[in-house]
Order: C-alpha cells, then sequence, then structure tokens
C-alpha cells in the first residue's frame, strides 16, 4: 500500500477549499435558479399598479367569481405542438337537463363557433363551452356529445347541441397534425374547478398571438354594488387577434411601434366567454354579449376581416334554467328588468377589457412550430410608458 504524506495545514486548506467550492456552486445554482423562476413569473396588469375601470373585482377577479362557474385547462406544449383545450362549466351537473339562458354575439364572423344556431334561436345552452384550435372543433364536439349521453339521466337523449369555439395557433401550433384528442377534451371538462384561474400559455391559449405579442387565456370579474343588485360578471377570453394594443387608455402597441395593420399581423380571433348571475333571459344576455365587444374595442381589437370574433353570454342563477322535461306547458321566471341593465353593461365591458390585458400580461414568450418566436409583451416597457403619462386627477 501506497502512503502519501500531507502536512496538517495542506490537507485543512485542501478541505475548506472543496467545502467552500461546494457552497459557492450550490449558491450559485440556486441563485440562477431563482432569476429564472422570477423571469418565468409574470403578473397580472392589478400586480402593477395599473386598475382598469372603475368597479371593483371578485375575490378571484376571473369568471368563477360567478357562483357556480368552473373552468379547466389541458395543455399541450412540446415538439411542434402548442395547443390545448379550455372548458368553462355554468355549474357541475347535468346541463342539458337543466339548460341555462344563453346568447351568442358576432363581431366579425371568421370563424367556427358551433352550436350557434340552436343557441340563438332556442336562447338556452345545454352543454359546457369548449375552446380549442381551429382544426379540431370537430374532435371537441365529438368529446362533448359523449361527455353529455354519458350523463345519469340522459339515456334517452337523441340531439345534442355542442357548442365549441376556437382560434387559429396554426404560427406556432402544427396545427394540421389535430393533435387534441377526445381525452384531452374530456380532462379539461372534469377537472374543471372554481378558484383561481390559469391564464397565459394554458389550454385553449397555449399556442395564440394577440397585438403581434404572445396571447392566451385571460379572466376577469366585477361585483355590482348592492344597490345594483350585488350581481357578479365574469369573462374569459382566449386571445389571437390584431389591432393597435392600448391598456387602460396608454397607447402601447403605437409607442412600442406594433401597429402594422396589414391583413397578416392583424388577422386572428377572440372568443369571449361572459357568465353572470343576475336572472337574465336570452334577450338581454345578448345585449350584455355586445357590451363585451365594447370591451375589445377599448384594447385596441379591430375585428379585422379574417378575425372570427364571437362572445357567449349565460346566466347562472336557477331561478331562470329551463328544464328539458316539464310538465306545464308555461314557464314563469323572474328575470331582470330592463332598466337594471346599465350596471351589467358596464361591468361585461371593464371584465372584457381586464381579461384580454390579464391574458397579454401572463402570457410568456414561446419559441413554437418550426422554430418561430412570439415575444411576450414587454411589461417593464409597459410600466415606463405608465409612469410617464401625466397622473390623473
Amino acid at each position: 500500500m501506497k502512503f502519501t504524506y500531507q502536512p496538517f495545514a495542506l490537507t485543512l486548506f485542501l478541505t475548506l477549499s472543496s467545502a467552500l467550492t461546494r457552497f459557492f456552486v450550490f449558491t450559485l445554482l440556486l441563485t440562477l435558479f431563482s432569476l429564472a423562476l422570477h423571469a418565468q413569473t409574470r403578473g397580472r396588469v392589478r400586480d402593477y399598479g395599473i386598475s382598469i375601470g372603475v368597479m371593483k373585482p371578485g375575490a378571484y377577479n376571473a369568471i368563477t367569481d360567478v357562483k357556480g362557474v368552473l373552468v379547466g385547462h389541458t395543455t399541450l406544449n412540446h415538439d411542434n405542438v402548442h395547443t390545448g383545450v379550455t372548458a368553462v362549466l355554468p355549474y357541475r351537473g347535468n346541463i342539458f337537463q337543466h339548460k341555462v339562458p344563453a346568447a351568442v354575439f358576432v363581431g366579425n364572423g371568421f370563424g367556427k363557433l358551433s352550436g350557434t344556431t340552436q343557441v340563438m334561436e332556442l336562447g338556452t345552452l345545454e352543454t359546457p363551452v369548449v375552446l380549442t384550435n381551429t382544426l379540431n372543433v370537430s374532435t371537441a364536439m365529438d368529446a362533448l356529445i359523449g361527455y353529455t349521453l354519458a350523463q345519469p339521466g340522459n339515456e334517452k337523449v337523441q340531439s345534442v347541441n355542442a357548442v365549441v369555439g376556437e382560434t387559429n395557433d396554426g404560427y406556432l401550433n402544427d396545427i394540421r397534425g389535430r393533435h387534441v384528442t377526445r381525452e384531452d377534451v374530456l380532462n379539461a371538462i372534469t377537472t374543471a374547478s372554481g378558484g383561481p384561474v390559469a391564464e397565459g400559455n394554458v389550454g385553449a391559449g397555449t399556442g395564440t398571438i394577440c397585438f403581434e405579442w404572445k396571447g392566451g387565456i385571460g379572466t376577469s370579474s366585477r361585483v355590482l354594488s348592492s344597490k345594483s343588485g350585488g350581481y357578479t360578471v365574469g369573462v374569459i377570453v382566449q386571445t389571437n387577434f390584431g389591432g393597435v394594443l392600448q391598456i387602460d387608455g396608454l397607447q402601447v402597441g403605437e409607442a412600442l411601434r406594433m401597429h402594422d395593420l396589414t391583413n397578416e399581423s392583424s388577422d386572428g380571433s377572440c372568443m369571449i366567454v361572459v357568465a353572470t348571475d343576475a336572472p337574465l333571459d336570452a334577450r338581454n344576455l345578448q345585449r350584455l354579449a355586445r357590451r363585451a365587444f365594447m370591451g375589445l374595442a377599448r384594447t385596441g381589437g379591430i375585428a379585422s376581416n379574417g378575425s372570427g370574433d364571437y362572445v357567449i353570454a349565460f346566466s347562472t342563477a336557477e331561478s331562470v334554467r329551463v328544464p328539458h322535461n316539464y310538465s306545464s306547458p308555461t314557464l314563469q321566471m323572474p328575470v331582470l328588468m330592463n332598466d337594471e341593465m346599465t350596471p351589467l353593461f358596464a361591468a361585461a365591458i371593464e371584465a372584457t377589457e381586464e381579461a384580454i390585458i390579464n391574458s397579454l400580461f401572463k402570457a410568456q414568450t414561446m419559441t413554437g412550430k418550426d422554430g418561430h418566436v412570439i415575444n411576450a409583451l414587454p411589461i417593464e416597457e409597459v410600466i415606463r410608458l405608465r409612469d410617464k403619462q401625466p397622473q390623473r386627477k
């Protein structure tokens, strides 16, 4: 056996050096991890001191602030696949047997919103609302039909009006591959929950683009004063459209030179889902849906020629649900008077505007199909522009 002698001082030095090296390496790695985590963490618009509108948001500032509403996502994010599914449920239960009043407003009809005509004709919604990409609408419809037929009590059902909306994520996603499956849709429905809602590059917003920056899923809500009934209006959006971005009146798109209004840059789509617990019939829900589109306009959206911009609005109030099976030929329900609608209109406008902006603030830079890169909205630049503006009185 060979014995090597080292002076005690040298041995101590080497031991300490090794320990210090490990310590510094560990510290460096921890710092880099923290920086990376911080870089991935993007707040919502209110986290940066920008409060859109004058009305009060709900506890989560999300569509789930409306009693009963649930949201679920399935996100597909690998290789050239950057897409997904977002499901919005008016309540957990058999929606087909107890339909909710609903309405659809078409801002620009270059899109594939299934189930539109029946909702317009009958004024009711009988399935969850599912959002996905353009070429997977049929897959989502198939899954929704299967989900509805499988509900206890629907054993004799022979017609289902599946409501599925879409935007085209083909720049970042291999859309022709039609990678969304029935299982992905069912997962989004069955895992839907209340509380905080994931935003940005999730679900149906995984591969979307908005105002030439990375778009995605966004949500917001408003609660009316007790004087106005105390009702809640919540909105969720899938943003994939163009125009010249404005944030709370701040001309961001113009200032950052992101205002190319050619078809290629401006085309796209936006799906908007509005929920309220106010007892509204289909007629006033249609009026509410129109106001939500005004919220899109306040962000600088222009509903371009190639944009499919739709609003689906529904009420979760149990008093206005429509039974599929009935014993009486007449239906009586308490509905809000026309003169009480104005605060709800304002709430839909504000919540839609903030939901769209939240989708941009929460979205992250993405490298997608074929190496295509879409950058996230530069929040620091937005705050710098905001800080340069004269303070409001």
